[in-house]
């Protein structure tokens, strides 16, 4: 049995691998785009960084709000928009453009799934801008401010988590390039989802200064699982081991939530595709 499953999971698998390599050679087209990204990033990241150790310069004992201490907050920061600059793998761009001009079409005569060709095509940009500007950006700030060293169990653990925080990052770009079936201009929508997702998963500020009601709405979200999860356990803020499985729990249970309601819609826009499609 085993041996019937492995080869033709590997055939499937194969099929995609083009996807993935073609979009590596798309993204290294424009190199230029990676030193923008790190600009931006760094920049984004000096407000927050800078803004936030003000706060806590004056904090009693060295520990301030939320339990952070200023390495504390300055590495959950960073480490933010870092995370932030990962999630961004320009799916649902590509997917609304694609539904616009309705290439999306062609994609129906292959024997590939759309979801998964658009997976394979985003993995080498997350890896490229965890490369060429996630370290970077890290490497830049830590010669600038102190940071906080993770345990290697903490550091494991938040390599497992980030990983997580991409797969609930491709699934709620991917629902947002849906839309595109739906409405005229998807920017409005990109808009939204960008500042909600912000907010909700600890970007510009940590779940734990939230407000009680605020952070039980953030808490109740996916969006969580995309920062504050990964930063959670990056910094040691779990229970023990109770807690590092609660935090991953909760981001295997939004991956497969999020991969079903987009199976789910995925099918419905199809539906609807051939409809206008008569």
């Amino acid at each position: 049995m085993n041996t019937r499953v492995r080869p033709l999971m590997n055939t499937r698998v194969r099929r995609y691998v083009p996807f993935a390599t073609g979009g590596l050679q798309s993204l290294l087209q424009y190199r230029s785009m990676f030193l923008i990204t790190g600009v931006t990033a760094a920049a984004g990241a000096a407000v927050t960084v800078f803004l936030w150790r003000a706060v806590y310069a004056d904090s009693p004992g060295g520990t301030g709000p939320g339990g952070f201490t200023p390495a504390s907050i300055t590495t959950y920061l960073l480490v933010a928009q870092v995370l932030q600059v990962l999630h961004a793998n320009r799916v649902d761009d590509e997917v609304a453009a694609e539904v616009y001009r309705g290439d999306v079409a062609v994609m129906l005569v292959r024997p590939v799934s759309y979801p998964l060709v658009r997976l394979f095509a985003c993995l080498p940009v997350v890896a490229a801008n965890a490369v060429l500007v996630g370290v970077p950006v890290l490497l830049f700030f830590s010669f600038l401010v102190p940071l906080t060293a993770p345990r290697p169990g903490d550091a494991l653990l938040f390599a497992v988590s980030t990983a997580l925080s991409v797969l609930i990052a491709f699934c709620v770009n991917l629902l947002t390039g849906m839309t595109g079936f739906i409405t005229t201009n998807t920017w409005g929508v990109r808009m939204v989802k960008q500042s909600v997702v912000a907010f909700f998963a600890g970007q510009l500020v940590p779940i734990a200064l939230m407000p009680g009601p605020l952070a039980a709405v953030a808490h109740a979200l996916p969006f969580r699982g995309m920062v504050d999860g990964p930063l959670t356990l990056l910094l040691g803020r779990y229970e023990g081991v109770g807690g590092a499985v609660s935090v991953l729990a909760q981001q295997v249970g939004w991956v497969i939530g999020l991969t079903v309601l987009c199976a789910v819609l995925w099918r419905a826009a199809l539906g609807r595709l051939e409809v206008l499609g008569g």
